[in-house]
């Protein structure tokens, strides 16, 4: 039997437990796993599940230290204790499963660091993309291909609000508190609607898809508080759609360019038909083409069902070699290289300023003669080329002009920007969003 510590029994630990609780008809390896403590934070909470008293505690600590445990579960979230607490884990040669996108966003170096030196796995499934299976794909099956671009879907929240604002023509602040109230949202927004959860994942995602740890503050993230009932209208008119992406792919001269903004979908691609909570991962690469992944992006069952899976991968290690302690020298030789983390360097980052994008823009303008070829001229001299420039309407007394670009320099659209931000005749810029 190979013997587990769970630390949280919050809704993924409870769903974690109804699996390994019911094996019949799942994976015949569910029957070699114990669980032998549960870490809470209180021991008089009602729980869903019936656990044996004797086998909580809220001692965390004695959990990851236990010389019975083999395999370390954590499904507490935040930053710390999570991470001090895998860290002593691995500390005492325990296997480590984790669905903290955050702690392996910003502290993985240290973490995978600490496993190869101790000769030991951290598995990830569960951090991204809920139950959608991508972590051990970038790993294994889709390895062989030369990955050139991953664009995804992969905060629930934000593609809830932005399908709600879409179907219902709702402003965003309606939404998100109806989202809270529904559950979907937090109560602190703030992770989710910025573009932080997405960032934590696509950073998880780049350094698989390209071979190289991310720095997390490298990556670039703009969340969806600036989108307005009337951007969508305007979306739509122009046959796309507003979803929240975050995007990993390989630039000139090697670099790696890693972002979560919002952007206009064309209607036609598969990403624009992801709505609701679901997640969908698009992975581009040479010689397979295009592969999109697609299911439920949160929940107690699907994350359960990542925890569990990455779970039977480690025992099947274990089973092959049960006495591995005995026989090796150097631990980091004896790991899985299609299990464990086997990169150690960073990956060169290419500054925002660097990439071509399209961009829809939308300004208010004082009403008077001249205003679009103001703006046309002061695009042109920064070598902006515009597709199409339109006064759509007004908004009070304010003239309302949409621009869109096309694929232009992100320099030279921000210097453009800073120059018509002086013009008299321009009231604001509400709305900025890049084009797929």
């Amino acid at each position: 039997m190979v013997k587990i510590g769970i630390l949280g029994l919050g809704t993924v630990g409870t769903g974690t437990v109804q699996i390994l609780r019911d094996p019949v008809g799942r994976h015949h390896l569910l029957q070699s796993i114990e669980i032998q403590r549960v870490g809470v934070r209180s021991i008089d909470k009602p729980r869903v599940v019936d656990i044996p008293a004797d086998l909580i505690t809220t001692d965390l600590e004695s959990i990851v230290t236990d010389p019975e445990i083999d395999i370390i579960v954590e499904l507490i979230g935040g930053i710390e204790p999570a991470r001090s607490l895998m860290l002593k884990a691995i500390a005492h040669g325990k296997h480590v499963v984790t669905a903290n996108k955050a702690v392996i966003a910003k502290f993985g170096d240290e973490i995978f660091t600490a496993a190869n030196q101790s000769g030991v796995y951290v598995m990830l499934e569960a951090a991204v993309g809920g139950g959608i299976p991508v972590i051990q794909p970038l790993k294994q099956s889709l390895g062989v291909n030369r990955i050139h671009r991953v664009t995804g879907i992969i905060n629930g929240t934000t593609n809830y609000i932005l399908t709600r604002m879409t179907v219902e023509g709702g402003e965003f602040a309606d939404i998100l508190a109806d989202a809270q109230q529904l559950g979907y949202a937090e109560a602190d927004p703030t992770a989710d609607v910025d573009g932080l959860d997405a960032g934590d994942k696509i950073a998880i995602l780049a350094s698989l898809a390209f071979g190289g740890r991310i720095k997390r503050e490298d990556v670039y993230c703009e969340g969806i508080r600036k989108i307005s009932a009337t951007d969508i209208a305007y979306a739509d008119k122009l046959n796309f759609v507003i979803k929240l992406l975050a995007i990993a792919e390989r630039v000139e001269d090697g670099q790696v360019s890693v972002r979560v903004h919002p952007t206009f979908v064309p209607k036609d691609r598969p990403l624009a038909t992801v709505n609701g909570v679901y997640n969908a991962i698009l992975i581009e690469g040479e010689p397979l083409g295009q592969v999109m992944l697609f299911g439920p992006g949160a929940g107690a069952g699907a994350t359960a069902s990542a925890v569990v899976s990455d779970l039977l991968a480690i025992v099947g290690v274990i089973n092959c070699n049960p006495h591995r302690e005995e026989v090796i020298d150097s631990p980091s030789t004896s790991l899985n290289p299609l299990l464990s983390c086997s990169h150690s360097h960073y990956t060169d980052m290419a500054p925002l300023t660097s990439l071509r994008s399209s961009f829809y823009v939308r300004f208010l303008c004082m009403d008077v003669p001249g205003v679009i070829g103001k703006l046309g001229t002061c695009f042109g001299a920064h070598h902006v080329s515009i597709e199409s420039i339109v006064q759509t309407g007004f908004q009070g007394d304010r003239a309302e002009i949409v621009v869109v670009t096309h694929d232009v320099s992100e320099a030279d659209f921000e210097s453009a920007l800073a120059e018509i931000r002086g013009l008299e005749a321009i009231d604001s810029i509400p709305s900025i969003i890049r084009v797929l």
